[in-house]
């Protein structure tokens, strides 16, 4: 079973980053270390929830509840999240929003992966990339539209 826990480590190490590349690439804030990181910890957190007090979870007088930690995985994720998000008050322009998403989405992935849904992991990652180079595609092409 260990061998198990560190290939979902791994397959949410390398997801995390596939996606840190990409904002990497763009000069964003949150890049290939922070999403990488994220990934890898969220499935950690949810090999460690689901896995972690197997002994303690055979006690019949205690009641666990392993999603508990992946609900917390969320809430602390928003926090860093948040710290990706700035208020330009001179420009009026709130930046970090799409960043902030990322590391959000990223977190998800990880804790799919920690619950052995590498499929469902695989087709987020490539539908995050997919989102995100459409997006900028997008706003290049509002862009030329604009100036023209």
């Amino acid at each position: 079973m260990e061998y198990e826990f560190i290939l979902r480590i791994f397959t949410a190490a390398i997801l995390g980053g596939l996606i840190g590349l990409e904002r990497e690439y763009r000069s964003k804030e949150a890049g290939f270390r922070t999403h990488f990181l994220v990934a890898l910890g969220s499935a950690l957190f949810m090999i460690v929830s689901a896995y972690g007090f197997e002994a303690a979870m055979n006690n019949e007088l205690q009641r666990w509840d392993v999603s508990r930690v992946a609900a917390q995985v969320v809430s602390g994720i928003g926090f860093i999240g948040a710290g990706t998000i700035i208020f330009r008050k001179d420009e009026n322009v709130v930046s970090g929003l799409t960043t902030a998403a990322g590391v959000w989405v990223t977190a998800a992935i990880g804790l799919a992966c920690g619950g052995g849904m590498y499929v469902l992991a695989s087709a987020s990652t490539v539908l995050v990339l997919a989102g995100l180079e459409a997006f900028n595609y997008f706003l290049h092409m509002f862009d030329k539209h604009r100036k023209s």
